[in-house]
This record gives C-alpha cells, structure tokens and sequence, in this order.
C-alpha cells in the first residue's frame, strides 16, 4: 500500500494544456476512481502516475518517494489496461508469470505468487489454458493477476471494463470490489463510467477539461454536488438542471432537482405538464415531462407506473432535494 501526492502537476503538448496545475492527494489504500468524459485528462493522468507520461511540471510522490523523473519499472506500481494484452501462445500461467520470469526470480517463487493470484481471482482450474479457450472476463482476470503478482504498491486500472458486455461489467465491478478488499491495496481506476464510480470507490475524482470539479465520497457527490458539471454527471438518469425564470425566481442560476426526488398527480402539483415518453423498467417508471414554462423535466419512479404519452401531470420536488446553484458559485439545498 501506499499514499500518492500529485502536487501541481501539469501536462502541455506544446501550446496546448492538457492539464494545468492539479494537486490531489490519494490515501493508502483507498479504491479511488477518476471519472469525467471522454477527453478530460483522466487517462493521462494516469499515465503520468505511471510513469508513462512525462509531467511538464509538478511532483509525483508514491509512498513518500519522488518519482516524478523514475522509470515505470522503478514506481511500484502496476498498471491493467483496457486491452487485455495477453499472450496468444502462453498460457494463462505463463501469462500471469512473464513480469516475474523477465525479472529472473527463482521458479519456485514465480510458481507460488502464480498460484496465489489464481485462488484469489478463482482461476486455479484456468491456468493451463491458452487466452482463446477463455471468456472475456475470465482474460480481464488474467490480466489482474499479473498485476497482482508483482506486489506493487499501486494498482492503475485504465477503463478496464469497457471491452465487456453489460453483465460482464457488472460481475466485475463486484470482483474488483472484493479484490480490493482482500489485498487491501491502494487502487487507481480511470472509466467515464459514472456507475462504475459510484459502485467500487470509497474516493471519486471529477475532472472536466483537465480540472478537478470536485473530490470526495460516492453519496457525498451525489447528496452535495458542488456546482451543476458534478450535480449533471453523476447520477442516472442525470439531474435536472432547470433555468430561466424558474430559477430566476429563487435567485439562482440553475435549479437542480433529481429525477427521484420529484412526485407526481393527476391533480394538483408545482410544475404542470405533459407526458412526452415513459420508460417502464419493471423495478422503475422513468418520465419525460414538457413542463409548462421550465422545459423538460425527467422523473423516475419506484416500480410500475402507468403513464399515456400527451397525458397531462403535476409535479412537486420533494423538499430537502432542490439546490439552488447560485451566480457566485455557492449551493443550497432548500
């Protein structure tokens, strides 16, 4: 495990900046994601901590070591990309090994980590198989346990999960969850998936056109964004972020409600309007509403709910849930 400190930390490709001045502080052995949209800076970020980038300016510090200049191989780390990399002609015991074999450890040793990495990502039955003979999920396996067995003091993920269907996904979410649980090691992940992020970090990181927008814990996020990117990005279905006279009414420049945190009636509300689409999801009924004077507003409801598209409705956000995203920079939440 170890504690990483990126301290001012910049990246430019000639004029143009890719990341300018961003400190962060990543706690021994903290699950932390950085999320945000394609092209932000997180993937270079990454490689940065690597040691795959070079920095333009700025400290990396890994378990109190500055490693700002040190090759990969001399970081501790080690790194999971989104492609698994594997070796068509090697089995997956040799595949898991190769890192260890390169660095001339003793065969004895190379076969004991092996083996410990197989029992904890359960593919001790797999490792003499060849990465054809297995499943997507099973080669992201593969490609976790060669990580794992060199003993780094931390784990990059480059979105490792995007080559997986849906279901996939999901299982391994689960995986690296208790993986990280088990090695209780320090874990970077990049994805643009606000889901992933929500579901396996204890810290998130969003980042909007190289830029910290804000740092802190899942539900942290999601109760208390700090301004209308954060408030917008996480959650699904995305929040609310209503303007014109609705929050020029309440001296604000967005108001921001969240699809759950709306309730509806056939008969009296705060808001009216009409029905443009219903998802019926089994679990949730998802609404998109033309709102009278506010524009389009999403509400999601528990279980099923029948709902006529043109069919009018009345909405009410629940008190507690609305913030007022102010013109100086500041929240309520009323």
């Amino acid at each position: 495990m170890a504690e990483v400190i990126l301290n001012q930390v910049r990246k430019s490709y000639g004029a143009v900046e890719v990341i300018p001045d961003l400190s962060l502080v990543i706690p021994d052995g903290s699950f932390t994601v950085l999320v945000g949209p394609s092209g932000c800076g997180k993937s270079t970020l990454l490689r940065m901590i690597a040691g795959l980038e070079k920095t333009s300016a700025g400290q990396i510090i890994i378990d109190r070591e500055n490693v700002t200049g040190a090759e990969p191989d001399k970081r501790g780390i080690a790194m999971v990309f989104q492609s698994y990399a594997l070796y068509p002609h090697m089995s997956v015991r040799q595949n898991i090994g190769f890192a260890l074999r390169l660095a001339k450890r003793p065969k004895p040793e190379i076969r004991q980590r092996v083996e410990e990495a197989a029992e904890i990502l359960q593919l001790e039955s797999l490792l003499d198989r060849k990465p054809r003979e297995l499943s997507g999920g099973q080669r992201q396996r593969v490609a976790i346990g060669r990580a794992i067995v060199r003993n780094p003091k931390v784990f990059l993920f480059d979105e490792p999960l995007s080559n997986l269907d849906a279901a996939l996904r999901t299982q391994m979410r689960v995986e690296l969850a208790e993986l990280h649980a088990k090695l209780d090691a320090t874990m970077i992940y990049v994805t643009h998936d606000q889901v992933e992020a929500m579901t396996m970090a204890d810290q998130i990181v969003i980042m909007k056109s190289g830029v910290i927008q804000q740092v802190g814990q899942p539900m942290e996020l999601y109760n208390q964004p700090e301004n209308p990117f954060v408030a917008g990005f996480i959650g699904s279905p995305k929040m609310n972020l209503l303007e014109g006279s609705l929050a020029r009414d309440q001296n604000a420049a967005i108001v921001g409600v969240r699809p759950e945190h709306i309730s509806i009636s056939q008969e009296s509300g705060e808001w009216h309007g009409k029905v443009r689409h219903a998802e019926h999801l089994g679990s949730d009924t998802v609404a998109y509403i033309d709102a009278d004077d506010i524009g389009s507003v999403t509400v999601r409801l528990q279980g099923e709910v029948p709902m006529k598209t043109g069919s009018p409705i009345w909405m009410t956000p629940v008190k507690g849930n609305v913030h007022l995203f102010r013109p100086d920079g500041s929240v309520e939440r009323v």
